[in-house]
């Protein structure tokens, strides 16, 4: 019997018995103690049943639930390149955004990290990036707005075709790209640069998150002007040369 399909099996009397020995594990997969009381273990901490003095408790219904979204937290973390540096770059952001604001969030994955940072405080989060807005309504936040218009599956993101007529305002914009040079930001796709440009006439503040490995890069259309651009926050291992540069042009800087 291999593991997971072992796990499998325990998991199922676990959830059926709610409650069952070590002693009867061994007994139902004809297993050794060591590895009934190593599946017991794992499980615990992958968060799937409590661990009991000799023996396992299944989850109740609010324990289980909460254990699948931290599991699929996790594995949508494992996936995001550079996951410390955004992580900062993230923590950073969510300094910014003062209680009973609006605030607008694009698409990225810097954006995903830095709504968890904002998940169940005082403000409003506003954005077409659909895994970003679930994740906030998943974790119970009060406030979200989501855009409406086509869904683009390869982006996940909602685009309208009027976007021009946009009606959203905030106080700040949240926004990343795939390049940042003494020009201005760089994105490489031209339907969501059209679409986010329409969002930056309606906000009081822009701001840019950007690893350190896309400064000093022209990759696709230039999406803003430097001299539009409020802040860039990106990670402490930016290039200081380009940092300097981008800041005698006027251009605040945020080292997370």
């Amino acid at each position: 019997m291999n593991e997971n399909y072992r796990h499998q099996q325990l998991l199922e009397l676990v959830n059926q018995q709610k409650r069952i020995s070590t002693a009867d594990i061994i007994r139902a997969l004809a297993v050794s103690p060591a590895t009934a009381r190593r599946d017991i273990n794992k499980l615990d901490e992958m968060g799937l049943l409590k661990k009991v003095r000799n023996g396992a408790e299944a989850l109740d219904a609010n324990s289980l639930l909460n254990s699948k979204k931290l599991e699929k937290k996790q594995v949508l973390q494992r996936q995001i390149n550079n996951l410390d540096e955004k992580s900062r770059i993230a923590e950073a952001a969510a300094k910014l955004c003062e209680d009973d604001s609006s605030i607008i969030l694009t698409c990225g994955s810097t954006m995903l990290l830095l709504s968890n940072f904002l998940c169940g405080r005082n403000l409003q989060v506003i954005t077409n990036y659909l895994p970003l807005a679930n994740n906030l309504i998943e974790q119970d936040h009060q406030n979200v707005v989501i855009m409406g218009g086509q869904y683009n599956k390869n982006q996940a993101i909602m685009l309208s075709i009027n976007s021009e007529k946009t009606e959203y305002a905030a106080n700040i914009m949240f926004t990343s790209g795939k390049g940042l040079t003494a020009e201005g930001l760089y994105k490489n796709d031209i339907l969501i640069a059209n679409s986010e440009q329409h969002m930056i006439e309606k906000v009081d503040k822009l701001v840019v998150l950007l690893d350190s490995t896309k400064l000093g890069k022209r990759v696709g259309m230039l999406f803003s002007e430097l001299a539009k651009i409020d802040v860039l926050i990106t990670g402490k291992e930016a290039d200081p040369e380009i940092v300097q540069q981008l800041r005698d042009k006027g251009l605040k800087v945020i080292l997370a």
